[in-house]
Formats: C-alpha cells, sequence, structure tokens
C-alpha cells in the first residue's frame, strides 16, 4: 500500500534504509513506495548513453538500446575546448532522457599516467588542469538537461591490471598535484549529483572504503554534497565502505551487504545516524526520475557528432602543404579502417551507435578515390597480396592516404596494452605504400598513443584521429578535403620510446603493488624536466592556417595571483582555430618543481588577418606546489615566469614576475632536524644567539661546516649530546614561540 503522505526515508525501518544503499539488480536502486521514492537507473556513458535491453538482472554489454556514439574522452581531450566536452554532455542528457536514465555514469577523468592504460580513451589527458575543465564542462551540460553525472573512477585508477585489488602507492604531494586536481574542479565547479569511487586500493586502503578521500578530502574540504557510488562490485566491506563515506552499493549482492548493515547497526558496531546519512543522500536521486521524453532528434545529434568530432582530430605532420587534398587529385585510399572505422573503445561504454559513417564513402563525395584494403582487421587473410594490391593503387594515385591504427581488441577496459606499436602488417604497408607513391599520408585510429617509429619520417603527413564516435569517418574527410581546418592539440605526449615514459619501470607494478615512482613527473612534466627528446610533445597541433602570439603582458598583485594578457593573430590565408597554452615555470620553493605546468588554456576562432586579446585570470593555485609539511597549497617566494606555448615544448612568449608568497612558518619539535631549528624564521635567530654564546672562541666560522656534518640529526639527539649548551627549557620556550608564530 502507498502511503498518502511519503515518509521521510530516513524514518524507515532499518531494514528498509539498508535496502536503499545498493542495488535491486544490475543497473537500478530499489524504489520505496512508502517514502515516495521511485527506483533510479544508473547506467554507462561517458560518450553516449548504454542502458541495457531487457533484463536488468545481468550485464549485457552486448544489448543496449541505439543511442549516438559521441567523440570519446581521448578525442575530447585533444579539442582542448571545453565547448565541446559541455555540447557532449547536454546531448547526452537530452538522450538519456529519452531512454529513460535519470544518472549517466561519465566523465571520467583519471590521468593517463601510461599511454598503455587499456582504458585511456575514456580520459581525457596526461594533465590534471586540461581534464578537469573538459569534465567540469561535461558535467554543466549533462546536468543541465535534468540528468546526473557520475565523475569517476575516484582516485588513482590508472591501469587495468590488476585493477579490482592493486593498491596505488602515492605519496600525498603527487595526489594532490596530479591524480586530485581533476576531481576537485569538476566537483567545486559543477557539483556531480554522484560521485564513483574505483576499484583499486590507495596506499592500501580500498577506494570503497578510504574515508580521508570519500569523506575528508571529498565532502569535508570540496564540499561534496551527492551520493558516492561504488565501481560495479568495488565493495570489499559494506560496513566499512559505509563508514567511510560510501554511500551506494552498486550492483545488487542479493541482500549480503544490506543485511551486514543491519547486523552492525544491531550490535552498535555502527551508528544509525551513519546510515541515515547516506540514505538521504541516495534518495535525493530520485529527483532525477522524470517520464521518458518523445524521444531525441538522432539526425541532428548524428550531425552534432561529426561537427564535433572535426574539431577533435591532431595534425600531427604536414610536409610541403600536402594536405587538404585538393578536389581534382587521384586518391588512393588504403587501409579497412577506411571503410570499417574504429571509432570507440571496447568494456561497459561499448554504446550502440544509431549509425556508422566511414571515410571512404565521405572521401569518394568529393575526391576520385581508388580503394585497397591493404591488410585485414585481425591479421587473416593473405598478407602479401593484400599490400600488393595496395601498392598498385598507390603508385597509380597522386596521393596516397593510408588508414591505420589498433582494433578494438587491442585496448579495452580489463586489460592493459603491452607495446606502443601498430601491428607489423600495417607498418610493412604503410612503407611499402610510402615507397611507390608521389604523396603519402597517414590517418590514425587508436584509443591512446602510437609510436611512429619505422614509418614517421617516410610519410609526408599524419593525421591522429583518435576515436572519433560514430560520424568520425565523415569528419576525417571533412579534415582531409579541407572543408575543416584541423585545430586539435596533444593531450597526452608522443614519445620516441615506450621506456623513455617517466612510469615504464614502474607500470603495471607487482606483488599487489604499483609504486608511483615517477611522483609528480608525469607525462610531458617529466619529458620537459629531464630533457628527453619525443615525437611530439603534449599541445602540438597543426593548422592549414598560422598564427602568432604578441604583447604578452602579466600584472601580478605581488604576492599570489596575477593577470595574463596577450595578442593572437592568425597570420594565414584561412580562417582557423588555435588553443593559447599558458605555462608556470618556477624553481623557487623547497622541492623539485617540473619544467613548466600548464596553468591556463583557451581555443579562438581567427579569421584570415584577425587578430584578438585573450586575458586570463591565475590564482594561487596556477604557482602553488602541495607542502606535505603545512598539509596545504603553498606559493614560494621568488621568480615565477609565465610562459605561452606552441606546446609544453615549444615556448613563444614569456615574462618573469616575482612573488612575495606565503610567509611559511614551519612547525617545531624535537624531532625537526638541527638545520630546521637553526633556519628557523623566528627560533633560528635566538637559538644560534644563545647556542654561541655558550660556545668557545671560533665557533661561529664552524657554524657553517657543522650544520653541514649534522645538520640532519633531530634536535632531540643533538640536545642530549649538547645539553649544557642548549637547555630543555630553553627548546621548550622556543617551539612555543614558534607555535605562536603559525
Amino acid at each position: 500500500m502507498t502511503s498518502a503522505t511519503p515518509l521521510d526515508p530516513t524514518t524507515l525501518p532499518l531494514e528498509q534504509k539498508a535496502l536503499l544503499l545498493s542495488g535491486q539488480d544490475f543497473w537500478s536502486t530499489p524504489a520505496v513506495e512508502a517514502a515516495g521514492l521511485p527506483s533510479v537507473v544508473l547506467t554507462d556513458g561517458p560518450h553516449g548513453v548504454r542502458r541495457q535491453q531487457g533484463d536488468f538482472d545481468q550485464i549485457g554489454l552486448l544489448e543496449s538500446v541505439p543511442a549516438t556514439c559521441f567523440p570519446p574522452a581521448v578525442a575530447v581531450g585533444s579539442s582542448w575546448d571545453p565547448e565541446v566536452a559541455e555540447r557532449i554532455g547536454a546531448a547526452i542528457g537530452v538522450e538519456a532522457r529519452a531512454i529513460g536514465v535519470p544518472v549517466v555514469l561519465g566523465p571520467g577523468v583519471n590521468i593517463k599516467r601510461s599511454p598503455l592504460c587499456g582504458r585511456n580513451f575514456e580520459y581525457y589527458s596526461e594533465d590534471p588542469l586540461l581534464a578537469g575543465v573538459l569534465g567540469a564542462a561535461h558535467v554543466r551540460g549533462q546536468q543541465g538537461e535534468g540528468v546526473g553525472a557520475s565523475v569517476k573512477h575516484f582516485a588513482a585508477n590508472n591501469q587495468e591490471t590488476q585493477r579490482m585489488q592493486v593498491s596505488a602507492d602515492v605519496d600525498e604531494r603527487t595526489l594532490r598535484e596530479i591524480y586530485l586536481p581533476a576531481f576537485e574542479r569538476v566537483v567545486t565547479e559543477s557539483q556531480p549529483a554522484t560521485v564513483m569511487c574505483a576499484y583499486n586500493r590507495v596506499n592500501g586502503v580500498y577506494a570503497s572504503q578510504n574515508r580521508w578521500l570519500l569523506t575528508e578530502v571529498l565532502r569535508e574540504e570540496w564540499g561534496f554534497r551527492g551520493a558516492v557510488v561504488s565501481d560495479w562490485g568495488a565493495v570489499d566491506d559494506r560496513v566499512a565502505a559505509l563508514e567511510a563515506g560510501l554511500d551506494l552499493q552498486m550492483p545488487s549482492d542479493h541482500g549480503a551487504g544490506n543485511q551486514a548493515v543491519v547486523d552492525a547497526v544491531r550490535a552498535g558496531r555502527l551508528a544509525e545516524d551513519v546510515v541515515d546519512r547516506s540514505v538521504a543522500r541516495v534518495a535525493a536521486l530520485a529527483g532525477l526520475v522524470t517520464e521518458p521524453t518523445d524521444g531525441f532528434d538522432v539526425d541532428a545529434h548524428h550531425a552534432l557528432a561529426r561537427e564535433l568530432a572535426a574539431g577533435c582530430a591532431v595534425l600531427l605532420k604536414n610536409d610541403g602543404d600536402t594536405l587538404p587534398l585538393g578536389s581534382g587529385r587521384r586518391v588512393a585510399v588504403v587501409g579497412e579502417f577506411a571503410r570499417t572505422p574504429r571509432f570507440q573503445g571496447g568494456g561497459s561504454s561499448h554504446v550502440n551507435a544509431t549509425r556508422v559513417e566511414d571515410a571512404l564513402t565521405a572521401l569518394r563525395a568529393s575526391l576520385t578515390v581508388t580503394f585497397a584494403p591493404g591488410s585485414t582487421l585481425d591479421g587473416s587473410g593473405d598478407a602479401a597480396a593484400l599490400r600488393a594490391e595496395a601498392v598498385a593503387a598507390a603508385r597509380d594515385a597522386e596521393v596516397a592516404v593510408v588508414f591505420a591504427g589498433l582494433a578494438e581488441s587491442d585496448e579495452s577496459e580489463g586489460f592493459d596494452r603491452s607495446t606502443l606499436d601498430l601491428p607489423a602488417a600495417q607498418v610493412q604497408l604503410i612503407r611499402a605504400v610510402a615507397a611507390v607513391a608521389p604523396r603519402t599520408v597517414v590517418v590514425l585510429s587508436s584509443g591512446s598513443v602510437v609510436s611512429l617509429e619505422g614509418w614517421h619520417d617516410d610519410v609526408d603527413a599524419v593525421l591522429a584521429g583518435f576515436l572519433l564516435g560514430q560520424a568520425g569517418g565523415a569528419a576525417l574527410a571533412d579534415l582531409l578535403t579541407g572543408a575543416v581546418d584541423p585545430s586539435g592539440r596533444l593531450a597526452e605526449t608522443i614519445p620516441l620510446r615506450l621506456q623513455d615514459t617517466p612510469s615504464y619501470l614502474n607500470f603495471p607494478g607487482e606483488q599487489g603493488h604499483v609504486r608511483y615512482g615517477e611522483g609528480v613527473m608525469v607525462g610531458y612534466r617529466h619529458f620537459e624536466t629531464a630533457e628527453v627528446p619525443v615525437r611530439y610533445p603534449f599541445g602540438h597541433g597543426l593548422s592549414y592556417t598560422t598564427f602568432a602570439t604578441s604583447d604578452l603582458q602579466v600584472r601580478t598583485n605581488d604576492v599570489d595571483a596575477a593577470t595574463v594578457t596577450l595578442t593572437v593573430t592568425n597570420t594565414g590565408e584561412r580562417a582557423g582555430r588555435h588553443v593559447v597554452q599558458v605555462y608556470v615555470a618556477t624553481t623557487a620553493g623547497p622541492v623539485r618543481r617540473p619544467a613548466r605546468e600548464l596553468r591556463a588554456f583557451t581555443k579562438v576562432s581567427l579569421a584570415a588577418g584577425e587578430s584578438t586579446t585573450v586575458a586570463f585570470e591565475l590564482d594561487r593555485r596556477a604557482f602553488a606546489y602541495w607542502d606535505v609539511r603545512e598539509h596545504d597549497w603553498v606559493v614560494a617566494a621568488g621568480e615565477h615566469t609565465v610562459q605561452i606555448g606552441d606546446s609544453a615544448a615549444d615556448v613563444v612568449a614569456e615574462a618573469t614576475v616575482t612573488l612575495a608568497g606565503d610567509a611559511v612558518v614551519p612547525e617545531l619539535t624535537l624531532g625537526s632536524s638541527v638545520a630546521e631549528w637553526f633556519g628557523h624564521p623566528v627560533a633560528g635567530p635566538q637559538l644560534l644567539a644563545g647556542f654561541l654564546a655558550t660556545m668557545p672562541e671560533g665557533a661561529a666560522e664552524m657554524h657553517e661546516g657543522m650544520l653541514q656534518m649534522i645538520g640532519s640529526m633531530p634536535m632531540r639527539r643533538f640536545a642530549a649530546d649538547f645539553g649544557s649548551a642548549i637547555p630543555a627549557a630553553e627548546l621548550e620556550r622556543l617551539m612555543t614561540a614558534a607555535q605562536a608564530a603559525r
């Protein structure tokens, strides 16, 4: 019987409250009529709605309702355009409401720590600012249509190997500067309806029951107000997870977790108000449930997917203006990917696309095209004969366009890649075609970067499409023919060798642990700081026009923030879009800093010859590092250089400013080192004066050398050996003075 007036869900019997905190099946929460709470469906994204058809009692990965497959995050990251992310989020929201899905699981903002991660196609970038800005935009778009988002996977989920139990062993500075900021930005700027916890452990503790992550950081520091939901099957101990701050366990575990919660409350091991807290958060998701709409415009959304995809591909190389292809040129199109496109990744985010456009058909609409598959996607067939057919076609053409890349079976959720290389048959095909064709273009489709070595120097142009969604084939044709100007920029570095990548010796770990030994030197931070050459740096991308930067000005508040202005001019002969990249470089402070770090960016559209002024506000976080002793962000006093880059490796303008920074008065304890005591701004001068007063003549000259020898000794030990020189009462007084100064 339905109650006339819905009850406050926290007043329900304990057993019904516990029922609300886990799924009733694989994809939905239970309805509670007495409280007026409908069932809530949560289903996969993030680049399209994957609502399972039929029974929700099992996973059903291959049977889902048709929906638009938009460009996945790997492509959106390369757009460097929050408008692209927001429009995709909004379109997904429209489709979710039509299909009857109140919560779509996405976006994923995990950092691309290694190019081998099998799920990199679902993530934006190796840089936390780029990932965070795009993720926040996606959430704004999706929730603006009334559909809840679920930013994932929180946190340090950067590999698929042993993902259900591996411990990501990461120091706090690295977590704060690299692996948490994207989540922080999404939460503080866009307030997603849910945050999804990761499968893995973080420093030995499962993310699903990590109170520091789920409560202290997420809620108390960042102010998250929504529900924390587990990744599917990520809960190890239901009671510990609930206490730590995980609200909704998914999917159903057939009542085992619910009973554990009830038993813990009855036994006095779990406070019922902890249950009530999570019940209120999960109940709030019911406010997202609406009646399905009349549907969505399938054609319009496909057109949108094509438009947005064209802004995501990256033109890496274009020697001799090989591209764009003129309308009268004879073109040999080579490669099975041209007619059988790879446009999304494998696993839980696999969308049942409403239609798929291939590049071959689109190119034939405007060019004279001869096609040869060159090889098969699964490696079957007569490779030599297929290659010979492609070579013959390329020899008779003015330009050969080779479509290459990785098959879905090469990269997917659930496993990591073992190599960056393209399949050997494709490398042989590219080299054979390039040897006979007057001009050769290679178009790449993959969910993460692939090696260009062994063939890069043989070809004239390279267009990295990554994965562009269901209309990606047509978008690639638009770029190749010049109907659209390429404007993508690399969101991840393309290395010369896998061995050069910063995580190479620490990925994917061993014996249940993966050590993040590279610290904050992830991606371009490592390559630029260690001066390791790469094939193409983070932020690189070409256009069919050219741009110039001028009039850089940086004005500061003299302490910890700055305003940056500059002028960008399209110096070419056609309209185009340019990404302005703002980096900050400094050696100030007590910690090793990367050579430069991305701190702001924007994408501008300019007609030929047009100029525009761009302004950025750099707040204190743009200049700060995480201080593990202060447990806070600190701006170091000293010089900071604002750099404008065409990439992380190509600085085109810079200006240096001096900031006063933060006046940090360190805490002093008897465990602090002698050097820290003598160097302390409050205690140091007094300590030195008192110490020298008791020492023989000439001690002042010996002081510096003495600190070099024993400076790392804890004061407790030093005081024991030199007790008469430094009375214990004096140390206590100085510690009190230091604490008062903080």
